[in-house]
């Protein structure tokens, strides 16, 4: 064993390494740099009930120590996944996390329904979506928004949840904690900041949208900053991301309270990324004479 290995909500990930979802894909382009199995998890391609086409571009921008994305859960439908992205998934040695996203909390119990009866092994849920029978207000930015939706997913499979939590709120310890009282087995954080980037020459916003969502480096400290918050009030695991792009940006994560971390932003940088943090967390790992890579989840010093 490489002193990697961490076990969440059930699940046994050969490192703490994951794909950020709508960062990797499904894994099929990634795979010809490197193969796929070395990694600890793939967080999929945000699915929804039907297909989506997204948002009409432009959809990204970049920004000081980031990006800008409003591409809008474009993807092909979670049946189409099911029929033609997972069974080729499932040929590798690698955790399947399904992230479902819906605009009601009956949406994402179908989904849950759906994937129970396959061989994934954890769903993701995003909850950064708008609620349409409560007047577009993101599931993700109220306790009862949180609460119901996250006990429809439960209701409807046995399979580990984890709630994917947002930002965009005042105190996000308040969500974690209404997320795992309905049932949540672990939560990963933090979700993108809303941001806007404006052409200064036709005076128009950048993207088509208007606003996205606001990832890489310069989130990294807010991140940290949630982990820590959400992992000192929780008693089920952590999953930490936001700005990820180097082993001592993972270590971080793992001193603040993170069990594992995904990395996503930086993949469309550097595609080797995740295959640099494992093996700078083996190093480490040696270096520090641990035995296992978790005897620093959650030490750091206050």
């Amino acid at each position: 064993m490489s002193g990697l290995d961490v076990t969440i909500a059930g699940v046994h990930f050969k490192n703490p390494v994951i794909m950020a979802s709508g960062s990797f894909g499904f894994g099929r382009e990634f795979n010809e740099f490197y193969p796929i199995d070395k990694l600890g998890g793939i967080s999929c391609k945000g699915l929804t009930l039907a297909p989506r086409e997204g948002n009409a571009p432009p959809r990204v921008a970049e920004t000081p120590a980031g990006m800008l994305n409003s591409v809008g859960l474009q993807n092909p439908g979670v049946d189409k996944f099911i029929s033609d992205d997972l069974p080729w998934i499932k040929q590798h040695d690698v955790v399947c996390i399904s992230n479902i996203a819906g605009n009601t909390s009956e949406e994402y119990g179908m989904m849950a329904k759906r994937l129970d009866s396959t061989n994934i092994d954890m769903i993701e849920m995003n909850v950064s979506c708008p609620n349409v029978k409560h007047g577009g207000m993101q599931f993700g930015t109220t306790c009862e928004g949180i609460s119901e939706v996250t006990r429809a997913v439960r209701k409807n499979t046995t399979k580990p949840i984890i709630v994917k939590l947002s930002p965009n709120v005042t105190d996000i310890t308040e969500l974690a904690l209404a997320a795992e009282a309905e049932g949540a087995d672990a939560l990963s954080l933090i979700n993108t900041l809303l941001g806007m980037r404006i052409d200064i020459k036709t005076r128009k916003p950048i993207l088509n949208n208007i606003m996205g969502g606001l990832s890489g480096p310069a989130v990294l400290p807010v991140a940290v900053r949630m982990v820590w918050q959400v992992a000192n009030k929780v008693k089920i695991p952590v999953i930490g991301m936001g700005g990820i792009s180097s082993w001592e940006d993972a270590v971080e994560f793992l001193m603040a309270g993170a069990a594992a971390v995904q990395v996503g932003t930086a993949n469309f940088t550097d595609p080797y990324t995740p295959v640099k943090i494992i093996e700078g967390l083996k190093k480490y790992t040696r270096n520090n004479a641990l035995k296992n890579i978790s005897e620093i989840t959650g030490k750091v010093i206050i």
